[in-house]
């Protein structure tokens, strides 16, 4: 697709993309409302909204079966001390977290006097450093290429760091001299047609290539909800859905250095009211890193990209 047969199907795409609502329901019968930290319409009536506060702090230990970490925290100014305490945790937080791991998040207090900590990120100094860093350089190149920001099929991906399920700096250098698969998704979107099939398709594509012999492929998803997928949320998604990821990495990170690659990658998302309008795009790049297949929408088929990765 040339760049002028991109720019108009992106015109046209903003007829046609269907909208994702966010998987907490309130209210009619397709009225769905933004889940915590999202901007959405306030509900009728008066609502009670928790109090959060930012907390940054180490793990001193993690209990997965009974989701608590145990967190040596900063002073909260304005409303405790610093101090070693427990906190309720969703049970991919509890999964990713490392005793001596630094850690960002939101901490709400409940009405029952227990702690709740969410939108867990690493805070550590070098591996924020990087992905702050990599969103820098991609916004910087996404700004120079401007109206070719755009990458068409023959032509090598973008360089980016961002955080995988695990918590860890995810590089794009990592795949040099690897078949990449890659698609974007969000873990809250409830329309089977989209992302959930965008999804089983990507594991069908690892099982078959598994099964043809292919060597030295790697399977991505990137999330188009970076405020909402946290490594903690993207863990329990992969957990819920069995994904192996021995060769299959979810990756979130800043806001800006997504909507560059969205960009870059030729993919809409937009937020309007509580839906993600967006489209669907699954690539393949090659060993040198250069985009090799393309497919928009959902009629494709993981047998197509598995008969063009290296045997």
């Amino acid at each position: 697709m040339n760049s002028n047969a991109f720019a108009m199907s992106l015109a046209l795409s903003g007829l046609l993309m269907p909208g994702c609502a966010k998987s907490e329901r309130v209210g009619p019968a397709g009225a769905e409302r933004a889940g915590a930290g999202e901007k959405a319409a306030a509900p009728p009536g008066p609502a009670a909204v928790a109090e959060r506060y930012a907390l940054t702090g180490v793990v001193v230990s993690a209990d997965g079966a009974k989701k608590i970490l145990v967190v040596q925290h900063d002073e909260i100014k304005g409303y405790m001390p610093a101090m070693t305490m427990e906190f309720v945790v969703s049970a991919g937080d509890a999964a990713v977290a490392k005793p001596g791991q630094r850690i960002r998040a939101e901490m709400v207090p409940s009405k029952d006097g227990d702690f709740r900590l969410e939108k867990i990120w690493p805070d550590e100094k070098s591996a924020a450093d990087a992905v702050a860093a990599g969103a820098l350089k991609l916004r910087q190149d996404t700004f120079t290429r401007g109206k070719n920001a755009y990458r068409e099929v023959g032509e090598a991906i973008p360089e980016f760091s961002l955080y995988d399920q695990e918590g860890r700096v995810v590089q794009s250098g990592r795949f040099r001299g690897k078949s990449v698969m890659i698609n974007f998704i969000f873990t809250r979107c409830p329309v089977a047609t989209m992302c959930p099939a965008s999804t089983t398709k990507m594991l069908a594509a690892q099982s078959q290539a598994a099964a043809a012999g292919v060597k030295g492929i790697e399977f991505v998803s990137i999330t188009l909800e970076p405020g909402y997928d946290t490594p903690g949320v993207l863990k329990e998604y992969a957990v819920a859905r069995g994904i192996d990821t021995a060769n299959f990495s979810l990756l979130t990170g800043p806001d800006a250095a997504v909507r560059d690659l969205l960009t870059q990658f030729g993919v809409i998302a937009e937020l309007k009211g509580d839906l993600i309008q967006h489209t669907l795009t699954t690539l393949l790049i090659g060993e040198d890193g250069k985009i090799v297949h393309r497919a928009d929408g959902s009629a494709w088929e993981p047998k197509d990209f598995v008969a063009r990765m290296r045997k």
